[in-house]
């Protein structure tokens, strides 16, 4: 990662623990389903790393992407099977928030900490 990479990121807007909370999105994380993110603000930089139940996982990557760009293969990294099902569940955790497929996310990519 190169310094102008991580300067063209505009500044966070939550803390890296704030990424993961859900307890069935942190067993997913856990069993190695879910190795994405996809929040409205910036929660981590590129090399911070979340820590979920004593284990260390490194955020990779930290990019932008339009809800209309999301692919079935987006989703699965997510923990989902179809974007339709990550739909609904999104929308079942923000009653009344609009699908809107110009609105834009902030992807946040994450692995397992190699000891």
């Amino acid at each position: 990662m190169t310094q102008n990479e991580n300067n063209a990121l505009p500044p966070k807007t939550c803390s890296i623990e704030r990424l993961v909370t859900m307890e069935a999105d942190v067993k997913k994380v856990l069993a190695g389903e879910k190795t994405a993110t996809r929040r409205n603000g910036r929660y981590a930089d590129p090399g911070e790393i979340m820590t979920l139940e004593g284990n260390q996982f490194v955020v990779e990557k930290v990019y932008s992407q339009s809800l209309g760009e999301l692919t079935d293969a987006d989703v699965r990294r997510e923990g989902f099977e179809t974007v339709e099902d990550y739909k609904q569940s999104i929308l079942s955790y923000h009653p009344g928030m609009p699908w809107l497929p110009q609105m834009r996310v902030w992807v946040h990519e994450f692995s397992p900490v190699q000891e």
